[in-house]
Parts: structure tokens; C-alpha cells; sequence
């Protein structure tokens, strides 16, 4: 007998849950937090102490599921918004040094001019 989607995706979901626990169980103390999350403590560099969340969920897309969820789109689109980030953060230094360099050159012909007064 055939199951529905809807379930079909729970099993997947718990299915990937039950490896990633797997994963972790060994050098982590995993705490299932929700049906679809896992979380576990850390402590970082500075000896702070937190906890990092995974959650595990199946898409169904958007739209109510009429138009597919495609992980391969979404790659490409966070990488080029990467792409359009850095490309962004290169101009904002371009013109912070050039108005860096203009300001430089503003302060120098009033020290100039205030020399000359003098």
C-alpha cells in the first residue's frame, strides 16, 4: 500500500534526524529539543557557553508545494549572493580609500593655507 507524501517526508525527516544523532551521540551530548531538532552544548574560544541547533526538514516548496523546492537553485543563488556581497564590500572599500585619500589631501592644503596665514 502506498503512504502518503506527507508521510513519506516525516520518515525521511526522522530517518536523517536518527544519522545525524548518530553522528554526534559519540563526541556530543545531543538533546532532541522538537520532533525536527536536535541541539547540543559548546563551549567556544573565550569559554563561553552555548549551544548550536539542527534542525532537519523536507521542503515541500513554494507555494504550497505547486512549485518543487530545488536545493540545486538554491545553491546557486546563495553563491551568487556571495559573489554579490564581496563584490559590493570591494566597492565600499574602493570608495572609503578614495575618500580617505580626498580628505587627506582637504586637510593638508588647509594646514597649507593655515602656514601661509601665519
Amino acid at each position: 500500500m502506498a503512504i502518503s507524501r506527507k508521510a513519506e517526508r516525516e520518515i525521511l525527516k526522522s530517518e536523517y534526524l536518527h544519522k545525524i544523532i548518530e553522528l554526534f551521540k559519540d563526541d556530543e551530548q545531543v538533546l532532541r529539543v522538537k520532533s525536527n531538532e536536535i541541539s547540543f552544548p559548546v563551549v567556544g574560544c573565550e569559554g563561553n557557553e552555548d549551544f548550536i541547533v539542527i534542525t532537519v526538514k523536507v521542503p515541500t516548496g513554494a507555494n504550497k508545494g505547486m512549485e518543487p523546492y530545488d536545493g540545486f537553485a538554491m545553491a546557486e543563488e546563495y553563491e551568487m549572493n556571495l559573489k554579490e556581497k564581496a563584490e559590493k564590500a570591494e566597492k565600499a572599500k574602493i570608495a572609503k580609500e578614495k575618500k580617505k585619500a580626498k580628505d587627506a589631501e582637504v586637510r593638508r592644503k588647509k594646514a597649507e593655507i593655515a602656514s601661509k596665514a601665519e
